[in-house]
């Protein structure tokens, strides 16, 4: 009993992980709004407040577009969310607070102090939190993040959450001065400040950001162990330096924010968002060209695979399944469809990489070909109801009569190997074949734990 103790508190389960993060998020959450309430004032923080939350949805819905080929689980996108709103902040606010302060007491220079703390520490302070978010999904929430997509939309998620609270903390104090002053509208710092930081550079976090998120996403690609530990910090480094840039562009002259605003920071939101395209583009002719093979098998219905791999297809699918079914229906729908992207993404992993790029491969295909078969009553006819309305069919394509298996999978991708670990299990047990719906066949085709094996 004590080593089973023991046991437990050295590797603690996936709900005790979850009550401390959520506990820690709530700390530091009641402990930033107060800490930012104090420096702004009340008036301040509740001005501040409904500016900053402006540009939240817009950019929280871009983030979402992007990974809605595969889309991660809403509580972790929040728990990013709530990492940079709460944690992130406030490591970043008493860590600037403190070595602004150390330097100001080393120098006897404030204006020094200041200018030294934006440039040098708060890039490394703050890109530093922010990472921290990534690396907790990249170790504890592997199987969500599976590539640069991932990473681009848990850093987005992140580092909106941490402009938000800035953004909040920067607008209140201006509103402070305005107060102070008794200036106009027009002329007021607080409306300077929103046209700075909400208008012209909403994205300026998320594009700093985003540079370590692609670091994190090249190393859940990677089998090496030395790789995985130093793409990260290859993406955190420029993260850094952009950031380093962006702060200090005030010091190169009059000009010298419109310089490295028009010169810098717009060509590369441009280059992220034309990456943004491409990844997702990708990301759909992977569900595309891999599901072929499980609906080659029988898993799924040919007239579903155009369907999952066109988003406004997916969309319309879960419309009328709720239309038809009610809400159940429409989340039924829309958990096939996550759940069929995920299987053609583990797939492409394991071919690429093998059992070494995927030890869990046959397990994780188990799990995903089992909940299918759950949803399939339900999300089968509305995908192929989707794809005729979306016109993404032959003219001559009639779903209907479409055989629902062949004898063997055309022009199949590469056989995945089975990872040895699984091979006495398998010869031991024989070819898993999942629990079917009410009606089928038992002697409908199966894709083998391998992948494109056909019975």
């Amino acid at each position: 009993m004590f080593r089973a103790l023991l046991a437990v508190l050295a590797r603690p389960s996936g709900t005790v992980r979850t009550c401390v993060l959520l506990a820690l998020l709530a700390v530091t959450g009641i402990s930033i709004l107060e800490l930012v309430r104090e420096q702004t004032g009340t008036p301040g923080f509740l001005v501040g407040l409904g500016l900053a939350v402006l540009p939240v949805a817009p950019l929280m819905a871009a983030f979402r577009w992007l990974g809605r080929a595969a889309p991660a689980p809403w509580p972790q996108l929040l728990f990013c969310f709530g990492w940079g709103a709460c944690a992130a902040a406030l490591i970043a606010i008493l860590a600037n607070n403190f070595a602004t302060e150390w330097i100001a007491a080393a120098t006897a220079d404030p204006s020094d102090a200041d200018h030294l703390g934006s440039v040098a520490v708060a890039p490394v302070v703050e890109e530093s939190a922010k990472a921290a978010a990534l690396l907790l999904v990249f170790v504890f929430r592997r199987r969500h993040f599976t590539g640069p997509a991932d990473g681009f939309v848990v850093a987005g998620f992140t580092a909106t959450g941490f402009a938000f609270t800035e953004n909040i903390l920067y607008l209140g104090n201006a509103y402070g001065e305005d107060l102070a002053e008794g200036s106009g509208v027009l002329e007021s710092v607080t409306a300077a400040t929103f046209f700075v930081r909400i208008v012209l550079s909403p994205f300026a976090h998320p594009l700093f950001t985003v540079l370590t998120g692609l670091g994190f996403g090249a190393a859940a690609l990677s089998a090496r162990r030395s790789r995985r530990i130093c793409l990260p910090l290859l993406g955190l480094a420029p993260a850094m330096g952009m950031h380093a840039l962006w702060n200090g562009s005030s010091r190169f002259g009059d000009h010298g924010f419109y310089t490295v605003y028009a010169f810098v920071m717009v060509p590369a939101f441009g280059l992220l968002v034309w990456l943004a395209v491409w990844i997702r583009r990708g990301r759909l002719r992977v569900v595309s060209g891999e599901l072929a093979v499980y609906a080659a098998a029988g898993w799924i219905g040919p007239a579903e695979v155009p369907a999952l791999a066109s988003v406004p297809a997916r969309s319309l699918a879960r419309a009328l399944a709720r239309r038809t079914g009610g809400r159940a229906a429409g989340r039924a729908v829309a958990r096939y469809e996550a759940d069929a992207a995920a299987l053609a993404l583990l797939r492409n992993r394991a071919r690429r990489g093998g059992p070494l790029g995927e030890p869990d491969f046959a397990g994780r295909e188990r799990e995903l070909l089992h909940r299918l078969w759950q949803h399939r009553a339900t999300a089968g006819p509305a995908l192929a109801r989707a794809a005729v309305m979306e016109e993404l069919l032959p003219p001559s394509f009639d779903p209907l009569r479409a055989p629902l298996a062949v004898s063997a999978p055309a022009a199949a991708p590469p056989a995945v190997p089975v990872p040895r670990r699984a091979e006495p299990e398998l010869r031991r047990s024989g070819p898993w074949t999942p629990a079917r719906p009410a009606g089928r066949s038992s002697s409908r085709p199966c894709v083998l734990p391998g992948g494109d094996g056909v019975r």
